[in-house]
């Protein structure tokens, strides 16, 4: 009965705007979140063009491994849209949900994979700049390779995106990064985007970034970067997140 109200779950989300993906980075892995174990980040993320400022303020993000291998995934925003020359708007934005699945684990020769479907249920006030208006489904595949202090993962995916003005598009991206210490990582990406609006264009941009572990549980990620190809953009984001497993919650009972 678990497995089946689970498997319930996961089809409503693979069937029912853009992703946050793999904090820090645009860019998402294909390594689940461990069995029975939890991450939780309180986030903001910034994105800046000619139009004016957009993101989140804060944004709570919810991984849970539900089962080996496989990953559940909540996104709840609180959004602001500041136009240039406009008005400024807070509120609830779009909900995202999703579930990674990685189906082939690393080897000494082959990289670790995985698909991360999500769907981006419109909940945000389109007419104030707050979501898109439409649901949006994200179909990735991502891969990834570790070698000693350094780990590589990337892919890309295709976003159906309805709507009058809109049309579907394409992500591509990959990430490098490197484990300067065993409490801080740093790392950059690149990815591309093809227009999502009739008219529109693409666009590249490069990240850099990376995330400090104060301990097992407590972790500050961080990034930011720009367009090098495309309209002028700035995106920027911060979280803090807490990782949670049956190891730490049977350590804090017992205290």
């Amino acid at each position: 009965m678990r497995i089946g109200r689970l498997a319930a779950v996961i089809c409503w989300i693979i069937i029912a705007q853009r992703a946050w993906a793999g904090p820090p980075f645009t860019t998402d892995d294909p390594e689940a979140v461990e069995y029975h174990h939890w991450e939780i980040y309180v986030a903001s993320q910034l994105e800046h063009d000619k139009a004016g400022w957009s993101g989140t303020s804060p944004h709570f993000e919810v991984n849970y491994g539900a089962l080996p291998n496989l990953q559940l995934h909540l996104i709840a925003p609180v959004s602001f849209s500041a136009a240039a020359h406009g008005a400024t708007n807070f509120g609830y934005g779009d909900t995202e949900l999703g579930a990674k699945y990685r189906f082939f684990e690393e080897t000494d020769q082959l990289p670790q994979m995985g698909v991360f479907p999500l769907v981006e249920i419109p909940s945000g006030s389109r007419e104030r700049d707050l979501g898109s208006g439409h649901a949006q489904v994200f179909l990735p595949l991502w891969l990834q390779k570790h070698f000693g202090s350094w780990t590589t993962y990337g892919g890309g995916g295709y976003w159906i995106n309805p709507g009058k003005n809109n049309h579907d598009w394409w992500f591509t991206g990959w990430v490098l990064q490197h484990e300067i210490t065993p409490a801080l990582t740093l790392g950059g990406e690149i990815f591309h985007e093809t227009p999502g609006e009739k008219g529109g264009g693409s666009d590249t941009r490069l990240n850099f970034g990376g995330f400090y572990n104060f301990s097992d549980t407590y972790h500050l990620l961080f990034s930011a970067g720009h367009t090098i190809q495309g309209p002028s953009i700035f995106q920027g984001y911060l979280a803090f997140q807490i990782t949670v497993g049956p190891q730490q919650q049977s350590e804090r009972a017992r205290n």
